[in-house]
């Protein structure tokens, strides 16, 4: 392997492995700028006079999943076998590089593909073409609906997201304390009625009212650690999708807990989520749970959960902290949500069972317990916040 020189020389080093981070992320990795230096401090500290080790340097700061590892092989040998390979035509080169038909291709190969095509065609000349919006329901095909996340490419991820930006919610309503004059209404209003009677010296005029009904708010704890890095980033857009629609507070968490409600205001999505990178300091990292919601209970427990509150949270429940003290936060974090609703990817898999400490903590103080998987659960929970 031909390696630039040493980059304390003046090499290129550290912008071809940010060229390379970038390729891994287009093909759907969780490679964050966080990463990158690291991967620049390791190879710094390791060297790369020896293709093994300089394979085996970037593999352990990019690749935390087993699926992953192919994707990964894939595209170092394709990148540093010739660094000027992007800037070339890989329409002819793709077939002999992978060595199989493309209808043949793994889901990771194929995303691979697709991040490498886009590379190549940014000097084309742009084509019009037909977008489809609509209702989530109707404006992605069925296939498209019931593919994981993980397994999209990036022309399907866009697609989707697409998909999520014009996803509409059931209204839902519940009854507050409180009552409002209605003339068909089945509660007598004394007072109302005794007001009357003062305005009137014939007939008993009788007021009657009924409760006031209005839309709860809907709180959001979305993980955002190594192992959930895919759906986190998909559901931060259903999460945009949905503030536009009802008051909703929004926050996020690995090792610690960040408030991005104001982050997500923006009408543009990618603004808003760049707004939101700005604000989170622990992309892709550990996994906290405990102490998050601890977190959350101490400062925003008061103050988002008083009036009668759905609280979502998006995690896999790989806790790498005690696991008593996450059955502690869950239980008082349950007492004070209206409704609690644990989403898990994991349940995408038919043999999922309880097993982790995490997951057997949390799962007794949920009241729905629901996959965010694709495209279809994110439609069947939207109807589901609505019951």
């Amino acid at each position: 392997m031909q390696v630039p020189g040493n980059p304390v020389d003046g090499g290129r080093m550290h912008e071809n492995i940010m060229h390379f981070a970038r390729l891994l992320r287009a093909a759907g990795l969780p490679v964050g700028p966080g990463k990158v230096l690291d991967a620049i401090r390791a190879v710094d500290l390791v060297g790369f006079g020896s293709r093994t080790d300089f394979h085996s340097c970037l593999f352990a700061i990019f690749v935390n999943r087993r699926e992953q590892r192919e994707l990964f092989d894939q595209a170092f040998h394709i990148f540093w076998r010739n660094p000027a390979f992007m800037d070339r035509m890989l329409g002819a080169m793709l077939p002999t590089v992978l060595g199989e038909d493309r209808e043949q291709m793994t889901e990771m190969r194929r995303r691979l593909a697709d991040a490498m095509s886009a590379g190549a065609s940014l000097s084309e000349p742009a084509e019009d073409r037909l977008e489809l919006h609509g209702m989530l329901t109707s404006s992605v095909s069925e296939v498209l609906r019931e593919r994981d996340f993980e397994d999209m490419s990036s022309a399907e991820l866009d697609e989707a997201k697409r998909a999520i930006a014009h996803l509409c919610l059931p209204r839902d309503s519940i009854a507050t304390r409180r009552f409002r004059p209605d003339p068909r209404g089945q509660t007598l209003d004394r007072r109302a009625s005794l007001r009357a009677l003062i305005r009137h010296t014939e007939g008993v005029p009788l007021k009657f009212s009924k409760r006031r009904r209005r839309q709860p708010p809907l709180v959001v704890l979305c993980d955002i650690s190594g192992s959930m890095s895919t759906y986190s980033r998909m559901f931060l857009h259903f999460m945009h999708a949905i503030a536009a629609q009802r008051r909703v507070h929004s926050f996020v968490f690995g090792t610690r807990l960040t408030h991005i409600t104001r982050q997500l205001v923006h009408c543009d999505v990618d603004a808003a989520l760049e707004r939101v990178a700005e604000a989170v300091r622990d992309w892709s990292g550990g996994t906290r749970i405990g102490h998050c919601l601890h977190l959350f209970n101490k400062q925003w427990g008061r103050r988002v959960l008083a009036q009668n509150a759905t609280t979502l949270v998006l995690s896999d429940g790989l806790e790498c902290d005690n696991a008593e003290r996450l059955d502690t936060e869950m239980e008082r974090l349950a007492k004070s949500s209206r409704r609690l609703i644990w989403l898990n990817p994991l349940l995408r898999w038919d043999g999922f069972e309880p097993l982790a400490q995490g997951v057997k903590a949390m799962l007794p103080h949920v009241d729905d317990f629901r996959s965010a998987h694709n495209l279809e659960s994110l439609d069947d929970l939207a109807r589901a916040l609505s019951n």
